[in-house]
């Protein structure tokens, strides 16, 4: 059987939690020092480590079937590239930025200055659909010194935190996208390797479902049951199990992790005690 080529980011962050995705479903790696490709134990699976800004163009080419990346760096260099999968990890936002003491009211006033990015076909872009014209300079590195050493007025780049900005006395002026990882799939993908990345998509599902959610149990008197399953709609329904203790029962269910604190507290407004959450390694539905 053919393998499926996947292509992560060398190093950094994005390294980090593609390879951990990947050992959750059940792909696991043996990768030395400075290895530039490995295979997986057990699965129909290579891993290329490459460079963040070349993976759009091994994906146009079919070098490698299938990557992890951010969105960003595809709608940089290869937004006609499919996305398969988002993946819920690595956000971050596409921003321009300007220093601190400029005084800032709209995007027209970046009409004739000078910006400083490593994306300049997005800038580019998000110019004219906003009717602004604007020289680019085309830096691959730590843009945001730019303005400081007088290279540009403005900058675009990729923001987290905005703690970089904060320290090179910029300001967050506007967003031109946000961005996250995903999983992106090669134009040239054939039918024998769709099956895999088939596999391997139902997997990302389980994983991405599970870190959703929260399995939660607690302990309910049975005249507040039918207002407790009201709060906890589960996958299909809560289970309830009769208690020892007379006029009691436990009740098990899933909740989405984003609505935890309100769900608790409404659950202990009606009755609700000892209530236990865990963690959800993977979600099959």
């Amino acid at each position: 059987m053919s393998k499926l080529k996947i292509a992560v980011q060398k190093s950094g962050r994005l390294n980090e939690d593609s390879m951990r995705l990947l050992k959750d479903i059940g792909i696991y790696i043996d990768n030395g020092k400075d290895q530039l490709k490995a295979s997986a134990k057990g699965f129909p699976v290579e891993v290329f480590y490459l460079r963040n800004g070349d993976i759009p163009q091994y994906l146009k080419d079919g070098v490698v079937d299938a990557a992890i990346i951010g969105e960003n760096v595809l709608i940089e260099k290869g937004n006609d590239i499919k996305v398969a999968e988002k993946l819920g990890f690595s956000s971050c936002r596409v921003c321009i930025a300007v220093p601190k003491s400029s005084t800032y009211n709209s995007i027209k006033e970046l009409n004739g200055k000078r910006i400083a990015t490593s994306y300049p076909n997005t800038v580019q872009n998000f110019l004219k659909e906003n009717g602004v014209t604007a020289k680019l300079h085309i830096i691959n590195g730590s843009v945001e010194i730019a303005p400081n050493i007088g290279l540009a007025d403005a900058i675009v780049d990729i923001v987290s935190s905005g703690s970089t900005l904060f320290k090179n006395n910029l300001k967050e002026v506007e967003v031109i996208l946000k961005s996250e990882a995903v999983l992106a799939v090669s134009p040239l993908l054939s039918e024998e390797k769709q099956a895999i990345l088939n596999t391997i998509q139902f997997r990302i599902q389980s994983v991405l479902k599970g870190r959703q959610s929260k399995y939660i149990l607690l302990n309910a008197p049975n005249e507040k049951i039918d207002d407790i399953i009201n709060l906890l709609p589960g996958m299909k329904s809560p289970t309830v199990l009769p208690l020892a203790q007379e006029g009691w029962s436990s009740v098990h269910s899933v909740i989405n992790k984003n609505e935890f604190w309100d769900v608790i507290e409404a659950l202990k407004a009606n009755g609700a005690q000892g209530i236990l959450v865990c963690p959800i390694e993977k979600m099959v539905l």
